[in-house]
C-alpha cells in the first residue's frame, strides 16, 4: 500500500511494476541483470478521489498517454529495490502536485506615486537630453 496523505492511499493492486534492463553503459553485468522497474498506474481505474484523477489526466506530461496510464521508468540506482523505491516516491509526488491548488494571480495597478516619479524621471531625462546638445565647443 502506499500512502498519499492521511486520506489517500492506493493498493498495490493498482500499481504495476516491471523489471527491465536499464540503458547506458554498465560493464558486464548489464545484459544480465533487470534492475530497472517499470511502474504502470491507471489513472481512471484507479480509488483516487475524482479531484486528484481530474487533476492528473489534464497535466500535459508526456508520461502519461492517452488511455490515461502513467508510466515511470526508474534506472538511476543500480538495484532493483532502490529503483523500486524511486518509482513509488515519483509517483507520490506526482499525485500530491496535481492535488495543489495555484493561488489565482489578482492583477494589480501601479500606484498614483509612483507613476508620477516615473513620469518625472522621463522629464528630466529629456531636459538633461535637450541641454547636451545646446552646449556648443
Amino acid at each position: 500500500m502506499l500512502e498519499i496523505s492521511n486520506t489517500v492511499s492506493l493498493g498495490e493492486w493498482e500499481i504495476e511494476l516491471s523489471a527491465i534492463r536499464a540503458q547506458g553503459a554498465g560493464g558486464q553485468n548489464v545484459n544480465k541483470v533487470s534492475s530497472a522497474v517499470h511502474l504502470r498506474f491507471d489513472i481512471p481505474h484507479s480509488s483516487l478521489p475524482a479531484f486528484y484523477k481530474e487533476r492528473l489526466l489534464k497535466l500535459n506530461d508526456q508520461r502519461i498517454s492517452k488511455d490515461g496510464v502513467l508510466i515511470i521508468k526508474a534506472q538511476s540506482h543500480r538495484t532493483q529495490e532502490r529503483n523500486k523505491e524511486d518509482a513509488l516516491q515519483r509517483l507520490k509526488e506526482l499525485i500530491l502536485s496535481a492535488g495543489v491548488v495555484q493561488k489565482k494571480r489578482r492583477p494589480t495597478k501601479a500606484t498614483y506615486g509612483s507613476q508620477r516619479r516615473r513620469m518625472d524621471k522621463k522629464t528630466q531625462r529629456g531636459q538633461t537630453k535637450q541641454l547636451r546638445g545646446k552646449i556648443s565647443y
